[in-house]
C-alpha cells in the first residue's frame, strides 16, 4: 500500500534506475528532495532534462558530447595517430586526469559478453573498423578493464587492429605506486612480473 500517493511512488521507482540505488536509498533521496531541498530537486530535474536533450555521442569516438564531433576529435594538438580504446566515458575522464596521454579515444560503451548478448555490433566495432581503415591510426592502445570480459574485448580489438598492420599495445598493470608487495593479490603480482621492463 502506498501511503503518500502515486507521485512519490513514481519518484522512488525512477530514482532506482541509478547504479547502486536500492529501494531504501531511493526512498531516502525522494523524501530529502521533497522535504528539505525542493529547490535542489527542481535544479536536478532541469539539469537532467537539459543533459538528456543536448548530450549525445561523438560520431567519431562515441564519447558523450553536445556536438557531432567532441573536443578531443577536433583538437589539432592531440596526437591523431594514437587511439586509446576504453569501455566507458568515465574511463576517458580517469585517463585525462593523468595528463600523460595526448592521443584520441574510442569508447565502446561496454564490453563483449555472450551471456548478456553483447556482441561486436553493440560496441560499435564496425565504426572502429572504419576508423582503422582510414590509415590515420598507427597505434591502438587497449585500456579495457582487467576482467574476463575486458580481456576478451581487448583480444578482439587487438586482432582487428593487427589485421590492418596497426601496432597494438595494452596499458600496463601490476603493483600500484606506493603499494607494498605483501598486500598485493597474487593475480596482480603475476601480471606485474609478466609486464616487467628493462631499466
Amino acid at each position: 500500500m502506498n501511503l503518500f500517493g502515486p507521485s512519490l511512488e513514481r519518484l522512488v521507482v525512477a530514482l532506482r534506475c541509478l547504479p547502486g540505488v536500492g529501494p531504501k536509498s531511493a526512498q531516502r533521496m525522494a523524501f530529502h528532495l521533497l522535504e528539505s531541498d525542493q529547490t535542489g530537486g527542481r535544479r536536478l530535474a532541469d539539469a537532467l532534462i537539459e543533459a538528456l536533450d543536448k548530450i549525445t555521442h561523438c560520431q567519431a569516438c562515441r564519447i558523450l558530447s553536445e556536438t557531432d564531433l567532441c573536443a578531443f576529435c577536433v583538437n589539432p594538438k592531440r596526437n591523431h595517430s594514437q587511439l586509446c580504446v576504453v569501455e566507458m566515458p568515465s574511463d576517458v575522464q580517469a585517463i585525462e586526469q593523468t595528463t600523460a596521454y595526448q592521443g584520441l579515444y574510442f569508447v565502446l560503451m561496454g564490453h563483449l559478453s555472450s551471456l548478456d548478448g553483447i556482441g561486436p555490433t553493440a560496441l560499435g566495432m564496425d565504426l572502429l573498423a572504419e576508423r582503422l581503415d582510414k590509415n590515420e591510426i598507427h597505434e591502438v592502445i587497449l585500456a579495457t578493464n582487467l576482467t574476463v570480459e575486458g580481456e576478451a574485448t581487448a583480444y578482439y580489438i587487438g586482432e582487428l587492429a593487427r589485421g590492418r598492420k596497426i601496432t597494438v599495445t595494452r596499458i600496463a598493470h601490476g603493483v600500484p605506486l606506493g603499494g607494498e608487495l605483501e598486500f598485493v593479490d597474487s593475480n596482480t603480482l603475476s601480471h606485474a612480473f609478466k609486464g616487467r621492463q628493462h631499466l
